[in-house]
């Protein structure tokens, strides 16, 4: 059902870009902007392992270290299929983590030093099965295309909107008003689409992980302790690294839930909750 509704929203990235683009520059316009974009993303998600471990000033450990921590990411990464990512603890106050990377053979899984604090052994092994879930779907890849075609959007409507202005708000000899709005919407559903597939990436990795430990309550546990603590432990990092964190560690306040990169987290216990007796996970235990 995940992969059916990324698909779809994918999908409408795609026609917006096609029609958008279409409209204003024509078909191999709307490739020089896709191109573009394709060029700025791509860049980030190659060296993304390295830039986010600095951006929240993030050391790697290695099993003489942590050793806890390294041999339940090295059990949970064997029960997943998956290599051993490198391991990351962040120095932020914060309980939180987030996992990044290209492909699972460049995966990093991270936890900040007041998860580490904070949580119980039970509710780690959720964060940390949610984390690897995250490099088990290559969810990166999937964010960054869905990044990509938006930013693609975006800078289409930006060049349209100032052409139209300076010619004399004019596209073609259509419609200008009409253009107008094409113009902004456009890219602004295009962000909520981008917004909307981040969600239903949490909600897979919440499912995955959740099978995989065969106990969700103890992701749902940590969710609800992580979301409590964000609200009152503040941290400061870069708005493109936060979206990649368990729970938003940045509490915009009053901010629509259309323009959330993360699910409610209510949202994500309930879902958790109706796991807990499926057969699905019975079979998983």
């Amino acid at each position: 059902m995940a992969h059916m509704k990324v698909f779809v929203l994918m999908a409408g990235l795609t026609a917006l870009l096609v029609v958008l683009g279409g409209s204003f520059f024509g078909q191999s316009g709307a490739v020089v902007f896709l191109v573009l974009a394709a060029v700025m993303n791509f860049a980030m998600y190659w060296w993304s392992d390295k830039a986010v471990l600095r951006m929240y000033k993030a050391r790697i450990i290695g099993p003489e270290d942590a050793p806890d921590l390294y041999a339940m990411v090295d059990r949970l990464r064997q029960r997943a299929d998956l290599p051993m990512p490198v391991v990351a603890i962040a120095p932020q106050e914060q309980p939180n983590a987030f996992a990044t990377g290209r492909n699972p053979e460049h995966a990093v899984v991270c936890c900040t030093a007041g998860l580490l604090r904070l949580v119980d052994r039970d509710e780690l092994e959720g964060v940390l099965a949610h984390e690897l879930a995250h490099i088990k779907h290559r969810h990166m890849l999937v964010g960054t295309v869905a990044a990509t075609m938006s930013g693609a959007i975006a800078m289409l409507g930006r060049v349209a909107m100032w052409g139209a202005i300076l010619g004399g708000g004019r596209d073609r000899g259509g419609n200008p008003f009409g253009a107008l709005v094409m113009m902004i919407v456009a890219p602004l559903a295009a962000m909520l689409i981008q917004f909307a597939i981040s969600r239903q990436n949490e909600f897979q990795a919440d499912r995955t992980a959740a099978l995989l430990t065969g106990r969700p309550m103890n992701l749902a546990g940590a969710l609800q302790k992580l979301d409590n603590y964000a609200k009152r432990i503040p941290m400061d990092v870069n708005p493109a690294a936060a979206q990649l964190a368990i729970v938003n560690p940045l509490r915009g306040a009053g901010a629509s839930r259309l323009f959330s990169t993360h699910p409610a987290t209510e949202a994500r216990v309930e879902r958790l909750a109706a796991l807990e007796n499926s057969p699905e996970l019975q079979a998983a235990r």
